[in-house]
Protein backbone atom coordinates (compact mmCIF):
# COMPACT_ATOMS: atom_id res chain seq x y z
CA UNK A 1 0.00 0.00 0.00
CA UNK A 2 1.21 3.46 -0.79
CA UNK A 3 1.31 4.66 2.79
CA UNK A 4 4.14 2.21 3.41
CA UNK A 5 6.59 4.43 1.56
CA UNK A 6 4.95 7.83 0.95
CA UNK A 7 5.79 10.81 3.20
CA UNK A 8 3.01 12.06 5.46
CA UNK A 9 1.54 15.37 4.35
CA UNK A 10 -1.32 17.72 5.07
CA UNK A 11 -4.41 18.06 2.85
CA UNK A 12 -5.18 21.36 1.17
CA UNK A 13 -8.88 22.23 0.84
CA UNK A 14 -11.80 23.39 2.97
CA UNK A 15 -10.98 20.97 5.83
CA UNK A 16 -8.27 21.40 8.48
CA UNK A 17 -4.74 20.08 7.91
CA UNK A 18 -4.21 16.42 8.73
CA UNK A 19 -0.80 14.75 8.59
CA UNK A 20 -1.28 11.53 6.66
CA UNK A 21 -0.43 9.56 3.49
CA UNK A 22 -2.57 7.99 0.75
CA UNK A 23 -3.30 5.69 -2.10
CA UNK A 24 -6.41 4.70 -4.13
CA UNK A 25 -7.55 1.35 -5.47
CA UNK A 26 -7.77 2.08 -9.17
CA UNK A 27 -5.01 3.97 -11.02
CA UNK A 28 -4.95 5.17 -14.62
CA UNK A 29 -1.71 6.66 -15.89
CA UNK A 30 -1.77 9.04 -18.83
CA UNK A 31 0.31 8.29 -21.88
CA UNK A 32 3.80 9.73 -22.05
CA UNK A 33 6.34 10.34 -24.77
CA UNK A 34 8.60 7.37 -25.34
CA UNK A 35 11.63 9.65 -25.68
CA UNK A 36 10.93 11.63 -22.49
CA UNK A 37 8.59 9.75 -20.18
CA UNK A 38 6.90 11.58 -17.31
CA UNK A 39 7.67 9.57 -14.21
CA UNK A 40 5.50 9.07 -11.15
CA UNK A 41 1.73 8.97 -10.77
CA UNK A 42 -1.24 10.76 -9.22
CA UNK A 43 -3.79 9.24 -6.87
CA UNK A 44 -7.28 10.00 -5.60
CA UNK A 45 -8.10 9.70 -1.89
CA UNK A 46 -10.46 11.16 0.72
CA UNK A 47 -10.10 14.04 3.18
CA UNK A 48 -8.02 11.97 5.59
CA UNK A 49 -5.45 11.37 2.83
CA UNK A 50 -4.97 7.83 4.11
CA UNK A 51 -4.71 4.62 2.11
CA UNK A 52 -8.41 3.83 2.16
CA UNK A 53 -8.37 1.86 -1.11
CA UNK A 54 -11.35 3.66 -2.62
CA UNK A 55 -11.93 5.46 -5.90
CA UNK A 56 -15.70 5.81 -5.53
CA UNK A 57 -17.13 8.76 -3.57
CA UNK A 58 -20.54 9.84 -2.35
CA UNK A 59 -19.96 13.53 -3.14
CA UNK A 60 -17.64 15.50 -5.39
CA UNK A 61 -16.31 17.39 -2.37
CA UNK A 62 -15.04 14.06 -0.94
CA UNK A 63 -12.37 13.71 -3.63
CA UNK A 64 -8.75 14.63 -2.85
CA UNK A 65 -5.66 14.16 -5.01
CA UNK A 66 -2.03 13.44 -4.25
CA UNK A 67 0.97 12.28 -6.26
CA UNK A 68 4.39 10.70 -6.10
CA UNK A 69 6.05 7.40 -7.04
CA UNK A 70 3.81 4.83 -8.73
CA UNK A 71 5.02 2.05 -6.41
CA UNK A 72 7.85 1.59 -3.86
CA UNK A 73 11.26 2.25 -5.36
CA UNK A 74 10.02 3.90 -8.55
CA UNK A 75 10.72 7.47 -9.64
CA UNK A 76 8.46 10.28 -8.48
CA UNK A 77 6.94 13.15 -10.40
CA UNK A 78 9.26 15.85 -11.82
CA UNK A 79 9.59 18.74 -9.37
CA UNK A 80 7.76 21.97 -10.21
CA UNK A 81 4.34 23.58 -10.43
CA UNK A 82 1.33 21.85 -11.98
CA UNK A 83 -2.16 22.62 -13.28
CA UNK A 84 -5.21 20.44 -12.63
CA UNK A 85 -8.34 19.72 -14.65
CA UNK A 86 -11.37 17.43 -14.39
CA UNK A 87 -13.06 15.89 -17.44
CA UNK A 88 -15.39 13.08 -18.35
CA UNK A 89 -13.60 9.70 -18.74
CA UNK A 90 -12.95 10.29 -22.46
CA UNK A 91 -11.24 13.61 -21.76
CA UNK A 92 -13.46 15.36 -24.33
CA UNK A 93 -15.64 17.35 -21.90
CA UNK A 94 -13.87 19.73 -19.54
CA UNK A 95 -15.75 19.97 -16.24
CA UNK A 96 -13.29 22.06 -14.23
CA UNK A 97 -9.82 23.56 -14.48
CA UNK A 98 -7.43 25.17 -12.04
CA UNK A 99 -5.40 28.35 -12.20
CA UNK A 100 -1.78 27.78 -13.27
CA UNK A 101 0.63 26.31 -10.75
CA UNK A 102 -1.81 25.42 -7.96
CA UNK A 103 -0.10 22.09 -7.22
CA UNK A 104 3.54 21.93 -6.17
CA UNK A 105 5.82 18.89 -6.39
CA UNK A 106 9.02 18.77 -4.32
CA UNK A 107 11.23 15.70 -4.06
CA UNK A 108 9.01 13.82 -6.52
CA UNK A 109 5.83 14.18 -4.38
CA UNK A 110 2.94 16.58 -3.90
CA UNK A 111 3.76 18.85 -0.97
CA UNK A 112 0.21 18.31 0.27
CA UNK A 113 -3.04 16.47 -0.38
CA UNK A 114 -5.41 18.74 -2.37
CA UNK A 115 -9.20 18.80 -2.22
CA UNK A 116 -10.23 18.65 -5.86
CA UNK A 117 -13.34 20.83 -5.56
CA UNK A 118 -11.31 23.65 -3.99
CA UNK A 119 -8.48 23.31 -6.51
CA UNK A 120 -10.35 23.55 -9.83
CA UNK A 121 -13.00 26.01 -11.03
CA UNK A 122 -16.09 24.84 -12.89
CA UNK A 123 -16.41 25.18 -16.64
CA UNK A 124 -20.04 26.30 -16.35
CA UNK A 125 -18.92 29.36 -14.32
CA UNK A 126 -16.38 30.33 -16.94
CA UNK A 127 -13.67 29.01 -14.58
CA UNK A 128 -14.40 31.71 -12.00
CA UNK A 129 -16.01 29.65 -9.19
CA UNK A 130 -14.47 26.72 -7.34
CA UNK A 131 -15.87 23.27 -8.01
CA UNK A 132 -16.43 21.10 -11.10
CA UNK A 133 -19.48 20.27 -13.15
CA UNK A 134 -21.30 16.94 -13.15
CA UNK A 135 -19.97 14.36 -15.56
CA UNK A 136 -22.13 13.35 -18.53
CA UNK A 137 -21.00 9.75 -17.97
CA UNK A 138 -23.97 7.65 -16.81
CA UNK A 139 -21.79 5.74 -14.38
CA UNK A 140 -20.74 8.90 -12.53
CA UNK A 141 -17.17 8.54 -13.77
CA UNK A 142 -14.61 11.39 -13.92
CA UNK A 143 -10.99 11.79 -14.90
CA UNK A 144 -8.61 14.12 -13.07
CA UNK A 145 -5.55 15.41 -14.96
CA UNK A 146 -2.32 16.91 -13.60
CA UNK A 147 0.31 18.47 -15.85
CA UNK A 148 3.03 21.14 -15.93
CA UNK A 149 1.54 22.16 -19.30
CA UNK A 150 -1.85 23.79 -18.67
CA UNK A 151 -3.12 22.65 -22.09
CA UNK A 152 -2.93 19.09 -20.71
CA UNK A 153 -1.42 17.20 -23.66
CA UNK A 154 -1.88 13.44 -23.25
CA UNK A 155 1.83 12.76 -23.40
CA UNK A 156 2.69 15.19 -20.62
CA UNK A 157 -0.17 14.51 -18.21
CA UNK A 158 -0.87 12.07 -15.39
CA UNK A 159 -4.47 11.01 -14.79
CA UNK A 160 -6.63 9.06 -12.37
CA UNK A 161 -10.23 7.93 -12.82
CA UNK A 162 -12.82 8.07 -10.06
CA UNK A 163 -16.60 7.84 -9.61
CA UNK A 164 -19.08 9.87 -7.62
CA UNK A 165 -22.27 8.05 -6.66
CA UNK A 166 -24.76 9.01 -3.96
CA UNK A 167 -25.75 5.96 -1.90
CA UNK A 168 -23.82 3.62 -4.18
CA UNK A 169 -23.73 -0.08 -3.38
CA UNK A 170 -20.27 -1.49 -2.79
CA UNK A 171 -18.31 -4.69 -2.41
CA UNK A 172 -14.68 -5.68 -1.96
CA UNK A 173 -12.16 -7.09 -4.43
CA UNK A 174 -8.75 -8.33 -3.33
CA UNK A 175 -6.13 -8.95 -6.03
CA UNK A 176 -2.83 -10.73 -5.34
CA UNK A 177 -0.17 -12.59 -7.31
CA UNK A 178 2.01 -15.51 -6.25
CA UNK A 179 5.10 -17.32 -7.48
CA UNK A 180 3.99 -20.80 -8.54
CA UNK A 181 7.16 -22.74 -7.77
CA UNK A 182 5.64 -26.14 -8.55
CA UNK A 183 3.81 -24.85 -11.65
CA UNK A 184 0.47 -26.45 -10.77
CA UNK A 185 -1.73 -23.36 -10.97
CA UNK A 186 -2.56 -23.44 -7.24
CA UNK A 187 -1.11 -21.37 -4.43
CA UNK A 188 0.32 -23.99 -2.11
CA UNK A 189 1.25 -23.28 1.48
CA UNK A 190 4.84 -22.09 1.17
CA UNK A 191 4.57 -20.26 -2.15
CA UNK A 192 5.34 -16.57 -1.90
CA UNK A 193 3.16 -13.57 -2.74
CA UNK A 194 4.55 -11.33 -5.46
CA UNK A 195 4.57 -7.58 -4.86
CA UNK A 196 4.27 -5.25 -7.82
CA UNK A 197 2.71 -7.55 -10.43
CA UNK A 198 0.69 -5.39 -12.80
CA UNK A 199 -2.97 -6.04 -13.55
CA UNK A 200 -5.58 -4.14 -15.54
CA UNK A 201 -9.16 -3.74 -14.39
CA UNK A 202 -12.18 -3.25 -16.61
CA UNK A 203 -15.61 -2.53 -15.16
CA UNK A 204 -19.00 -1.38 -16.36
CA UNK A 205 -19.11 1.88 -18.28
CA UNK A 206 -15.71 0.98 -19.74
CA UNK A 207 -13.61 2.22 -16.82
CA UNK A 208 -10.08 0.92 -17.38
CA UNK A 209 -7.43 1.23 -14.69
CA UNK A 210 -4.06 -0.27 -13.88
CA UNK A 211 -2.73 -1.40 -10.51
CA UNK A 212 0.00 -3.49 -8.87
CA UNK A 213 -0.40 -6.37 -6.43
CA UNK A 214 -1.34 -6.69 -3.66
CA UNK A 215 -4.42 -4.50 -3.84
CA UNK A 216 -7.75 -4.49 -2.01
CA UNK A 217 -10.55 -2.26 -3.26
CA UNK A 218 -13.87 -1.18 -1.76
CA UNK A 219 -15.71 -0.68 -5.03
CA UNK A 220 -19.10 -0.24 -6.62
CA UNK A 221 -21.03 -3.45 -7.32
CA UNK A 222 -21.17 -4.69 -10.89
CA UNK A 223 -19.29 -6.74 -13.43
CA UNK A 224 -15.48 -6.69 -13.36
CA UNK A 225 -12.74 -8.15 -15.51
CA UNK A 226 -9.16 -8.33 -14.23
CA UNK A 227 -6.29 -9.19 -16.56
CA UNK A 228 -2.82 -10.07 -15.28
CA UNK A 229 0.04 -8.24 -16.94
CA UNK A 230 2.72 -9.94 -19.01
CA UNK A 231 6.26 -8.79 -18.17
CA UNK A 232 8.76 -7.51 -20.69
CA UNK A 233 10.94 -10.49 -19.79
CA UNK A 234 9.88 -13.37 -22.04
CA UNK A 235 10.77 -16.16 -19.59
CA UNK A 236 7.54 -15.75 -17.59
CA UNK A 237 4.54 -18.11 -17.86
CA UNK A 238 1.05 -17.57 -16.41
CA UNK A 239 0.05 -20.67 -14.44
CA UNK A 240 -3.47 -19.46 -13.70
CA UNK A 241 -5.81 -17.88 -16.24
CA UNK A 242 -4.59 -14.36 -16.99
CA UNK A 243 -8.19 -13.15 -17.31
CA UNK A 244 -10.68 -13.28 -14.44
CA UNK A 245 -14.32 -12.15 -14.57
CA UNK A 246 -16.73 -11.72 -11.70
CA UNK A 247 -20.07 -10.16 -10.84
CA UNK A 248 -19.66 -8.34 -7.53
CA UNK A 249 -22.78 -8.03 -5.38
CA UNK A 250 -23.44 -5.58 -2.55
CA UNK A 251 -21.28 -6.41 0.48
CA UNK A 252 -19.75 -9.18 -1.60
CA UNK A 253 -16.11 -10.21 -1.43
CA UNK A 254 -14.09 -11.47 -4.39
CA UNK A 255 -10.51 -12.74 -4.14
CA UNK A 256 -8.38 -12.97 -7.28
CA UNK A 257 -4.93 -14.55 -7.22
CA UNK A 258 -2.76 -14.68 -10.32
CA UNK A 259 -0.09 -17.41 -10.47
CA UNK A 260 3.12 -17.04 -12.44
CA UNK A 261 6.38 -18.91 -12.84
CA UNK A 262 9.62 -18.12 -14.66
CA UNK A 263 11.94 -20.28 -16.74
CA UNK A 264 15.70 -20.47 -16.95
CA UNK A 265 18.75 -22.63 -16.38
CA UNK A 266 18.74 -26.03 -14.68
CA UNK A 267 22.43 -26.95 -14.71
CA UNK A 268 22.39 -28.95 -17.94
CA UNK A 269 25.19 -29.39 -20.47
CA UNK A 270 24.42 -29.61 -24.17
CA UNK A 271 25.27 -32.28 -26.71
CA UNK A 272 28.19 -30.11 -27.79
CA UNK A 273 29.76 -30.25 -24.33
CA UNK A 274 29.27 -33.99 -23.88
CA UNK A 275 30.83 -34.51 -27.31
CA UNK A 276 33.94 -32.35 -26.93
CA UNK A 277 37.15 -33.55 -25.31
CA UNK A 278 36.15 -32.26 -21.88
CA UNK A 279 32.84 -34.07 -22.02
CA UNK A 280 34.36 -37.25 -23.40
CA UNK A 281 36.69 -37.43 -20.40
CA UNK A 282 33.65 -37.30 -18.10
CA UNK A 283 31.85 -40.22 -19.70
CA UNK A 284 32.53 -43.46 -17.83
CA UNK A 285 32.28 -47.12 -18.80
CA UNK A 286 29.15 -47.33 -16.65
CA UNK A 287 27.66 -44.42 -18.61
CA UNK A 288 28.32 -46.24 -21.89
CA UNK A 289 26.75 -49.41 -20.54
CA UNK A 290 23.69 -47.47 -19.48
CA UNK A 291 23.39 -45.67 -22.83
CA UNK A 292 23.58 -49.04 -24.58
CA UNK A 293 20.52 -50.13 -22.62
CA UNK A 294 18.50 -47.39 -24.32
CA UNK A 295 17.13 -47.72 -27.83
CA UNK A 296 19.36 -45.00 -29.31
CA UNK A 297 18.97 -44.74 -33.08
CA UNK A 298 21.06 -43.61 -36.03
CA UNK A 299 19.98 -42.21 -39.41
CA UNK A 300 18.75 -45.64 -40.56
CA UNK A 301 16.96 -46.47 -37.33
CA UNK A 302 19.64 -48.93 -36.22
CA UNK A 303 20.10 -49.43 -32.48
CA UNK A 304 23.39 -47.75 -31.50
CA UNK A 305 25.54 -48.94 -28.57
CA UNK A 306 28.63 -46.68 -28.36
CA UNK A 307 31.60 -48.57 -26.94
CA UNK A 308 33.79 -45.51 -26.32
CA UNK A 309 33.23 -41.87 -25.51
CA UNK A 310 34.75 -41.02 -28.92
CA UNK A 311 32.20 -43.25 -30.63
CA UNK A 312 29.46 -41.55 -28.65
CA UNK A 313 30.77 -38.14 -29.69
CA UNK A 314 30.89 -39.02 -33.39
CA UNK A 315 27.35 -40.40 -33.26
CA UNK A 316 25.84 -37.48 -31.29
CA UNK A 317 27.44 -34.71 -33.35
CA UNK A 318 26.25 -36.19 -36.64
CA UNK A 319 22.57 -36.42 -35.75
CA UNK A 320 20.40 -35.34 -38.67
CA UNK A 321 16.66 -34.94 -38.96
CA UNK A 322 16.20 -37.29 -41.90
CA UNK A 323 15.22 -39.78 -39.22
CA UNK A 324 13.73 -37.81 -36.30
CA UNK A 325 14.45 -40.69 -33.93
CA UNK A 326 18.17 -39.89 -34.41
CA UNK A 327 18.25 -36.31 -32.99
CA UNK A 328 15.72 -37.36 -30.34
CA UNK A 329 18.12 -40.12 -29.28
CA UNK A 330 21.04 -37.70 -29.12
CA UNK A 331 19.11 -35.20 -26.98
CA UNK A 332 17.92 -38.02 -24.72
CA UNK A 333 21.48 -39.33 -24.28
CA UNK A 334 22.78 -35.88 -23.34
CA UNK A 335 20.06 -35.40 -20.72
CA UNK A 336 20.61 -38.89 -19.30
CA UNK A 337 24.27 -37.97 -18.85
CA UNK A 338 23.29 -34.68 -17.19
CA UNK A 339 21.18 -36.52 -14.63
CA UNK A 340 23.69 -39.33 -14.08
CA UNK A 341 26.48 -36.81 -13.38
CA UNK A 342 24.36 -34.71 -11.02
CA UNK A 343 24.12 -31.66 -13.28
CA UNK A 344 20.33 -31.88 -13.41
CA UNK A 345 17.82 -33.10 -10.84
CA UNK A 346 15.53 -35.61 -12.48
CA UNK A 347 12.56 -34.25 -10.55
CA UNK A 348 13.12 -30.73 -11.92
CA UNK A 349 10.20 -29.34 -13.91
CA UNK A 350 10.52 -28.01 -17.44
CA UNK A 351 7.99 -26.24 -19.64
CA UNK A 352 7.05 -28.22 -22.75
CA UNK A 353 3.52 -27.14 -23.78
CA UNK A 354 3.80 -28.71 -27.26
CA UNK A 355 3.67 -32.13 -25.60
CA UNK A 356 0.12 -31.50 -24.37
CA UNK A 357 -1.20 -32.50 -27.79
CA UNK A 358 0.18 -36.03 -27.34
CA UNK A 359 -1.00 -36.93 -23.82
CA UNK A 360 2.61 -37.40 -22.72
CA UNK A 361 2.91 -39.32 -19.47
CA UNK A 362 3.56 -37.12 -16.44
CA UNK A 363 2.80 -33.78 -18.06
CA UNK A 364 0.35 -31.55 -16.16
CA UNK A 365 -2.47 -29.63 -17.77
CA UNK A 366 -0.34 -26.48 -17.95
CA UNK A 367 2.44 -28.08 -20.00
CA UNK A 368 5.00 -28.73 -17.26
CA UNK A 369 6.76 -32.09 -16.99
CA UNK A 370 9.62 -33.47 -14.90
CA UNK A 371 12.93 -34.35 -16.51
CA UNK A 372 12.45 -37.98 -15.45
CA UNK A 373 9.08 -38.18 -17.17
CA UNK A 374 10.40 -36.40 -20.24
CA UNK A 375 13.29 -38.85 -20.57
CA UNK A 376 10.97 -41.82 -20.04
CA UNK A 377 8.67 -40.59 -22.81
CA UNK A 378 11.61 -40.07 -25.18
CA UNK A 379 13.09 -43.50 -24.44
CA UNK A 380 9.74 -45.19 -25.02
CA UNK A 381 9.33 -43.38 -28.31
CA UNK A 382 12.75 -44.27 -29.75
CA UNK A 383 12.13 -47.87 -28.77
CA UNK A 384 8.67 -47.94 -30.33
CA UNK A 385 9.44 -46.01 -33.54
CA UNK A 386 13.01 -46.42 -34.74
CA UNK A 387 12.59 -44.82 -38.16
CA UNK A 388 10.47 -41.66 -38.52
CA UNK A 389 11.04 -40.01 -41.86
CA UNK A 390 9.20 -36.99 -43.26
CA UNK A 391 5.85 -38.67 -43.83
CA UNK A 392 5.84 -40.78 -40.69
CA UNK A 393 2.77 -40.20 -38.48
CA UNK A 394 5.03 -40.63 -35.43
CA UNK A 395 7.42 -37.87 -36.47
CA UNK A 396 5.54 -34.82 -34.99
CA UNK A 397 5.59 -36.32 -31.49
CA UNK A 398 9.29 -37.12 -31.75
CA UNK A 399 9.93 -33.56 -32.95
CA UNK A 400 8.12 -32.17 -29.89
CA UNK A 401 10.06 -34.45 -27.52
CA UNK A 402 13.36 -33.57 -29.18
CA UNK A 403 12.62 -29.83 -28.98
CA UNK A 404 11.73 -30.07 -25.29
CA UNK A 405 14.96 -31.95 -24.51
CA UNK A 406 16.98 -29.55 -26.66
CA UNK A 407 15.59 -26.59 -24.67
CA UNK A 408 16.40 -28.40 -21.42
CA UNK A 409 19.93 -29.34 -22.49
CA UNK A 410 20.46 -25.68 -23.36
CA UNK A 411 19.01 -24.42 -20.06
CA UNK A 412 16.01 -22.58 -21.47
CA UNK A 413 12.89 -24.14 -19.97
CA UNK A 414 13.55 -25.11 -16.33
CA UNK A 415 11.09 -23.81 -13.73
CA UNK A 416 13.07 -21.61 -11.34
CA UNK A 417 12.83 -22.13 -7.58
CA UNK A 418 12.15 -18.45 -6.92
CA UNK A 419 10.87 -15.46 -8.85
CA UNK A 420 13.02 -13.89 -11.54
CA UNK A 421 13.21 -10.19 -12.36
CA UNK A 422 10.08 -8.73 -13.92
CA UNK A 423 9.23 -5.35 -15.40
CA UNK A 424 6.20 -3.95 -17.17
CA UNK A 425 5.75 -1.19 -19.71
Amino acid sequence: MRNSYHNHKAPIGFSVLTIVALTGFFLSIGSVRADAPVTGAIFTTDETCTDVNVNIYDHKSDVYIDGGPEHPGSAGLPDGSYCVQVTDPSGQTILGRSDPGVVTVVGGEFIACYQLSSTVKSASSGFTQYGYDDTPNEGGEYKVWVSMDCTFPNNLSKTDNFQVENECERGTIEVTAFYDANANGIKDGAEQDMVGWRFDVFQHHNLQVTKRTPRTGFVRVGDYTMIAGTPLQLNWVHTTPARFECALEEYGYQEVSFGNTCLGAGGASSIALWSNKTGQRLITADDLTFLSSLSLRDAKGVDINPATSKAFSDWALNATTANMAYPLSAQLAAMELNVRHGNVNGTALVYAPDLLAYATGGINNLGFISINDLMAAAAAETQAHALTKLNSPDRPYQEALSAALDNSNNNKNFVQTSACTFQFQ
